[in-house]
C-alpha cells in the first residue's frame, strides 16, 4: 500500500514509512496528550517538506486560539495561509446552531445538521484548494450529541466514508473517554483505517507519555507503547525506546 510520510521521523518508523495514503486516521488522546500538535505537524510538514496542501477543520477551539497555542513551535502558519497552501477553516458555530433546522417541511435535528454541515465543508473545501492532507480537530462534542450507539455509529461511518472518498489522507482527532491502558474500545475505532492513541499514565510518580500504532489496515507497523515528547520544534517519537525501559 502506497504511504504518505507524516514528516515525524520516529512516528514514521513505527508506521514503517508513513501513513496509508487516502486513507482516514483516529488519533486519541487526553487533554494535552498532544493530539492537536501532532495533526498540524502533520500538516506543516505536508506543505514544507512535500509542497502538499493541506486542510485543517477546527471543531474545538477558533482559529485564533490554534495560532496562539501553536505560536512557540516556530511554523509559519499565516504565510502558508497567505500562499493558500495551508487552509484552516473555522466549523466551531456548528456546536451552536438550534435545537432543530427547518428545511420547508422537513426538520433536522441538530446532531444530523451538524454531521451534514461538517461532511459539505469539508468536501467542499478540500475540492477547492486541492488538499492531499486533512485534519478534522476534534470530533468529541459531534458524536456525543449521539447517545444512541447505532445512531452514533451511522454517523460517524458516513463522515468517515465522505472523507476516505476524496482521496486525501485524514486525521481526525477525538477526546479518549478513558485514560486507562485496558480500556473499552471506542466506536470511532472500529470505523477508521487506523488508529494512532496517545496514552499518558503515572508511573512511581513519574508522568510518562507514550504513543501506540492501535491499528493500522493494509501495513504492516509497531504495535509496542513508545515513548514521546513534545519540544519546540514539535513531537518527536522515541520509535527505539521502550516506555518500560524508560521508566
Amino acid at each position: 500500500m502506497k504511504t504518505i510520510s507524516t514528516g515525524i521521523k520516529g512516528l514514521d518508523d513505527m508506521l514503517g514509512g508513513g501513513l496509508p495514503s487516502g486513507r482516514c486516521i483516529l488519533v486519541c488522546g487526553g487533554p494535552g496528550s498532544g493530539k492537536t500538535i501532532l495533526s498540524v505537524q502533520f500538516l506543516y510538514n505536508g506543505v514544507t517538506e512535500y509542497n502538499e496542501t493541506g486542510l485543517y477543520v477546527a471543531l474545538g477551539e477558533s482559529p485564533t486560539h490554534l495560532k496562539e497555542d501553536l505560536s512557540g513551535f516556530g511554523w509559519d502558519i499565516e504565510r502558508l495561509e497567505k500562499d493558500e497552501k495551508l487552509v484552516i477553516v473555522d466549523a466551531s458555530p456548528l456546536r451552536t446552531i438550534p435545537r432543530h433546522v427547518n428545511f420547508g417541511k422537513v426538520s433536522l435535528g441538530k446532531q444530523d445538521f451538524r454531521m451534514l454541515s461538517l461532511i459539505e465543508v469539508i468536501k467542499r473545501r478540500t475540492k477547492e484548494i486541492g488538499a492531499k492532507r486533512v485534519v478534522i480537530d476534534s470530533i468529541s462534542s459531534l458524536i456525543l450529541q449521539y447517545p444512541d450507539e447505532s445512531e452514533r455509529r451511522n454517523a460517524v461511518l458516513d463522515l468517515f466514508e465522505a472523507v476516505t472518498d476524496l482521496g486525501a489522507t485524514s486525521l481526525i482527532t477525538t477526546e479518549l473517554r478513558a485514560t486507562a491502558l485496558e480500556r473499552e474500545v471506542q466506536t470511532e475505532e472500529f470505523l477508521s483505517h487506523g488508529v494512532i492513541v496517545f496514552h499518558t499514565f503515572n508511573e512511581g510518580g513519574r508522568l510518562i507519555r507514550a504513543i501506540q500504532i492501535e491499528k493500522m489496515r493494509g501495513i504492516s507497523h509497531d504495535h509496542q507503547l513508545r515513548p514521546y515528547k513534545i519540544y519546540k520544534n514539535g513531537i518527536e517519537v522515541f520509535s527505539k525506546e521502550s516506555v518500560l525501559a524508560s521508566t
